[in-house]
């Protein structure tokens, strides 16, 4: 949980399951994330030997970041948050508004 805690760094694994992203395909995914966090957060994962970045000699330079070995791990992860996700969503649109 240290490692993946947080806001983000569960839904940027889950987005880097479907291969390489780079940095502005995330920002894309995730809208809602400061550049600056999505910065650190890929950098403690980077760390963790959960991701992978790239750095092609482009001008300017093109970054991609990838899962890592280890990063292929969490996959499992990942699907059981997103079925508990979808659970969860389902039950509360059948849930009656008067009920608690």
């Amino acid at each position: 949980m240290r490692l993946l805690g947080g806001r983000w760094r569960l839904l940027i694994v889950s987005y880097l399951i479907n291969g390489p992203k780079r940095f502005s395909a995330l920002r894309r995914c995730i809208p809602a994330i400061s550049q600056r966090m999505l910065t650190l957060d890929l950098r403690a994962l980077e760390e963790a030997g959960l991701v992978t970045r790239t750095i092609f000699p482009t001008v300017p330079a093109t970054v991609e970041y990838a899962l890592a070995a280890d990063g292929d791990r969490l996959v499992p992860v990942v699907d059981a948050m997103r079925a508990f996700g979808l659970w969860l969503k389902e039950r509360e649109a059948g849930q009656d508004p008067e009920d608690p």
